[in-house]
């Protein structure tokens, strides 16, 4: 390591030294909130059931979360438009790095298809794409911190879409519903008798996602109402609790619907061609 190298070192660790200097002599000097506008469970309360701090919404009051559900699904439906224009057009037999990234994303969820629903891949190939980026950017937008003013005056900032009970329920049924009609198409009422079954999926489904964005939500809310705590590490909490969330709710919700669609699909055999292959 030359001389320059560690000069630069030296400067670095002197001035992120004297930042948290800074950050834990404000703290002292802050100290804890005397006094809040909601106690801490009002705040946690608000943060799953938004029955407070409501905002108008071309005028109904609705929850935060269903104003960035829309914004999501404009962002989204506007950025697969540009691509599909622009973009796929000029996509080579050697890609690029854009266009790379597009067909890894495309073949991770062909192959899960693939694996787990071998009968009807493309269908649910696409639907499980569709939700898995959507749950992934939704889970993200919480990140941005965009702020809205409430009803009741309050400034907050717009949570993730499926942080909201009624969104993840929303989901849960939807695939419920996908996954219940391939299944009636494919093999009739035995395949809808068949998905009936699992009557319990979309409840374990809405609840998996809700559950999991919650924990996240709460854990950033404690940290953020304490204003000793409400330095630096709600940044790492954040990030940390919304991209694995982000992760693994994608990843969970196309793993089983593509199962679950892989079981409604499967070719019914009937009584004579099990006494065939026994024989």
């Amino acid at each position: 390591m030359d001389l320059s190298q560690k000069k630069g070192r030296t400067v670095f660790m002197i001035v992120w030294g004297a930042l948290i200097v800074l950050i834990i002599a404000a703290i002292i000097a802050i100290g804890l909130p005397s006094g809040k506008s909601e106690t801490i469970k009002e705040a946690m309360k608000d943060g799953v059931l938004h029955e407070e701090n409501k905002v108008s919404f071309f005028g109904l009051l609705v929850n935060p979360a269903v104003v960035s559900a829309y914004v999501i699904t404009g962002v989204l439906l506007l950025c697969a438009a540009l691509i599909r224009i622009f973009a796929v057009p000029r996509f080579k037999d050697v890609p690029g790095k854009f266009q790379s990234v597009l067909e890894k994303l495309v073949e991770f969820f062909e192959d899960m298809a693939r694996g787990n629903s071998p009968h009807k891949t493309p269908v649910v190939a696409a639907y499980i794409f569709s939700a898995g980026v959507y749950i992934f950017f939704s889970t993200l937008f919480e990140l941005f911190g965009i702020q809205v003013i409430a009803e009741n005056g309050h400034s907050i900032a717009l949570p993730a879409p499926l942080s909201d009970i009624n969104a993840a329920i929303a989901m849960g049924f939807l695939s419920y519903l996908f996954i219940l009609l391939a299944g009636i198409i494919v093999n009739g009422v035995k395949g809808g008798l068949r998905v009936l079954k699992d009557f319990s999926l979309p409840i374990s489904m809405s609840f998996r996602i809700f559950g999991a964005l919650l924990s996240g939500l709460l854990v950033t809310e404690l940290v953020y109402y304490y204003t000793a705590l409400s330095f630096v590490v709600p940044v790492i909490v954040g990030v940390l609790f919304t991209i694995l969330h982000a992760v693994i709710q994608t990843y969970v919700l196309a793993t089983l619907v593509s199962v679950f669609y892989g079981e409604a699909v499967e070719p019914v055999q009937s009584k004579k061609d099990k006494k065939q292959r026994k024989e």
